[in-house]
């Protein structure tokens, strides 16, 4: 039996970023973390989430979904580089070092 609605994970993207693009990273978010609930190997959703939930200052939230993108994709250097100012921000400069030394070596900006 279907649903009588089934959300369409793309649509939903699509409109969490245009959330985003238009500054507000909380509504971004909140729909965000259904498509990741829904296909969490998405790229694509888990950084825009990550940047949704920085952009809101929602830093732990915001670690462990760039942790949870560097595990799946370890040459994502934009990924590296946003969780060591991530761990800077949490004052963890310390753990911040081995990211932004492999963000370096995979020439992130």
């Amino acid at each position: 039996m279907t649903q009588p609605f089934e959300l369409d994970m793309h649509s939903e993207f699509l409109r969490a970023d245009l959330f985003f693009s238009m500054g507000q990273p909380v509504e971004a978010a909140r729909i965000l973390q259904t498509v990741v609930d829904a296909e969490p190997r998405n790229e694509a959703a888990l950084e825009l989430l990550a940047r949704a939930y920085y952009g809101s200052a929602q830093l732990v939230r915001a670690e462990e979904s760039l942790t949870r993108l560097v595990e799946l994709a370890p040459s994502n250097g934009w990924a590296r580089r946003a969780l060591a100012r991530t761990l800077e921000r949490l004052s963890r400069a310390d753990e911040a070092v081995s990211h932004h030394r492999m963000a370096d070596a995979l020439g992130a900006a």
